[in-house]
């Protein structure tokens, strides 16, 4: 059998943050496992008392509504989501690999831990070298100042939300938003 490589981005690029929690949907490990989604939400409804609520929920009527708002979804995407998708967990996604028993779903599967590992260790990392410069700027005086100024301006542009794009009409003076 051939090693399946799935490149981290597209498995990163699959983790969503609801409720506080790094998530993936069922129809994007489906997709990754090579299985149909209903497939995988019937292996977990046979198995659901592996996949306690911080291990697997599913999305509130609401937040299924925002989900499917918050991206273009064309009508052959749509198909299938009449229902709320399941959202996995790091610790859900690792239970599936016992319910979905099949050498692509284990190898895809460890492939996934490793993408939310490593998504752990640049979290940590970012966060450490916040702190290590907090420290640094209490320790210095006001001459460094202007340097860590611009560092931290450095570390905060990364949250700020990214610039508006759009024409606006001669009589507006902001972007409307909905």
């Amino acid at each position: 059998m051939t090693d399946i490589t799935v490149p981290m981005e597209t498995i990163t690029g699959k983790i969503f943050m609801l409720r506080g929690m790094k998530v993936m949907l069922d129809r994007d490990l489906a997709e990754l496992y090579g299985v149909e989604t209903r497939i995988l939400k019937q292996a977990v409804r046979r198995n659901s008392e592996r996949f306690p609520d911080d291990f697997m929920f599913e999305l509130s009527q609401e937040e299924f509504k925002n989900w499917r708002s918050q991206f273009v979804i064309s009508n052959s995407d749509k198909m299938g989501l009449r229902y709320p998708p399941m959202a996995f967990t790091e610790q859900g996604v690792a239970m599936l690999s016992s319910v979905l028993n099949s050498k692509r779903s284990i190898q895809v599967n460890i492939q996934i831990m490793r993408a939310f590992t490593q998504l752990r260790q640049m979290l940590a990392s970012h966060e450490d070298l916040r702190q290590k410069i907090e420290e640094m700027e209490s320790k210095y005086d006001e001459q460094f100042q202007v340097v860590f100024q611009a560092i931290q301006e450095l570390l905060d542009k990364d949250q700020q939300p990214g610039k508006k794009i759009g024409f606006l009409k001669e009589d507006q003076t902001e972007y409307e938003t909905d």
